[in-house]
């Protein structure tokens, strides 16, 4: 296992290219079942980048929240499956990284310093296991149960939507307290793969993105030790999710950045090779709108990233990051319906990445935050709502 210590950014960003150059080229035969679906989470792992987020000073290259947006965008441009499911991995241990300054009690410090030990010197990877049925990753609508014991706790419950199954070796799951309904009971918990009643239910076999290896995971009478308590404290996790959602919320952003800029070099490409189409203006014009949508989109999203650097957990991030979701949410599809416009059935073909860029599109929308609780949320913001207020936000 090794970390990337690039002397700079745009050092690392090189290096990420590299990597997503590398999974380009199997890409399509991952997300048919021809290859393996660890494959690219086996060269994250290879080429350094669980680390990136980890703070300097515990190892890692402490790369600030835009930077790491910057990371995803490039690393989509490669695979998105593989960028979705890193993106994973770093909301499952963000939040401890952006607390790296932060003096904390001894067993909250004790469990960070854990996390980050197990993913720089031992390469493990995490994973977040929110989402249930009925209920998507709403904090909420979590059915899923711990209760105490002398030395832990034991979860049950069913997650239905759990990318890395089977891959990551550590899990974040949620779970509220037993015989309690109320949202502030909900809590976060690690649980390892290896785990005594851990068990995954097949690979989900959607219409595109398979190379996240998703599936639903079942904890049947799981024990764990008081120490994989998410910090140490029970019943913080919606607390936490109010004031700070960027990690719920804007990581699919800059995946999804990258598959805007992945359509537009592909019918770029297509159209510079089609000689009567690269002549004429109504093309030219189409090619020129796709690319001012994406650069604005571009604009948007790192603007948000650096508010959060900037200003994480104020209403003005809060509010860029949903919003920006909303902008690629919303972009994302209607530029793959262009593409084909543009480029003809050859788009349509399975052997034209353009096919598998079209079907992934169509996923964005669907993950957190959706456009209309984007939009509910920035209007709520604007009208002068209480945002860190858990019964304004519906998580």
């Amino acid at each position: 296992m090794r970390t990337i210590d690039a002397p700079d950014v745009e050092t690392t960003l090189l290096q990420v290219a590299e990597v997503a150059a590398g999974l380009r080229l199997v890409a399509g035969e991952v997300d048919d079942g021809r290859i393996p679906v660890g494959h690219g989470y086996e060269v994250v792992r290879d080429t350094g980048l669980l680390t990136l987020l980890v703070p300097r000073a515990a190892g890692g290259s402490g790369l600030s929240y835009l930077d790491y947006t910057r990371v995803l965008e490039v690393l989509a441009t490669g695979d998105a499956a593989t960028a979705l499911g890193y993106n994973m991995h770093n909301v499952a241990i963000g939040a401890l990284c952006e607390s790296a300054a932060r003096d904390l009690p001894p067993k909250a410090d004790a469990f960070r310093r854990w996390v980050f030990d197990e993913v720089v010197h031992r390469g493990r990877m995490f994973a977040s296991a929110t989402s249930e049925v009925g209920a998507g990753a709403k904090l909420t609508g979590v059915k899923a149960t711990y209760r105490r014991t002398d030395d832990g706790f034991v979860l049950n419950g069913h997650k239905s939507f759990v990318s890395l199954a089977g891959i990551a070796d550590y899990y974040i799951t949620t779970a509220r307290r037993e015989g309690t309904d109320a949202a502030d009971e909900v809590s976060h918990f690690v649980v390892a793969r290896d785990d005594v009643g851990v068990s995954f239910d097949g690979l989900w076999d959607g219409a595109a993105l398979n190379g996240t290896a998703t599936a639903a995971m079942t904890m049947s009478e799981v024990r764990i030790g008081a120490d994989r308590l998410f910090l140490g404290i029970e019943g913080m996790s919606l607390f936490k999710l109010v004031r700070e959602p960027h990690w719920m919320v804007s990581g699919y952003m800059g995946a999804y950045l990258g598959v805007a800029e992945s359509i537009l070099r592909h019918t770029t490409d297509s159209v510079r090779a089609d000689e009567r189409k690269r002549d004429s203006a109504v093309v030219r014009a189409d090619v020129g709108r796709v690319a001012i949508e994406v650069a604005a989109a571009r604009a948007l999203v790192h603007a948000a990233a650096r508010l959060v650097d900037e200003r994480k957990g104020s209403v003005e991030a809060n509010s860029a990051v949903h919003a920006a979701k909303y902008c690629i949410g919303e972009l994302v599809p209607r530029l793959a319906q262009t593409a084909v416009r543009i480029c003809g059935s050859s788009a349509l073909r399975k052997s034209n990445p353009l096919e598998r860029l079209m079907r992934e599109a169509a996923f964005c929308a669907v993950m957190p935050a959706k456009p209309d609780e984007c939009l509910d949320y920035v209007g709520k913001a604007r009208l002068g709502f209480n945002m860190f207020d858990s019964t304004t936000i519906e998580w």
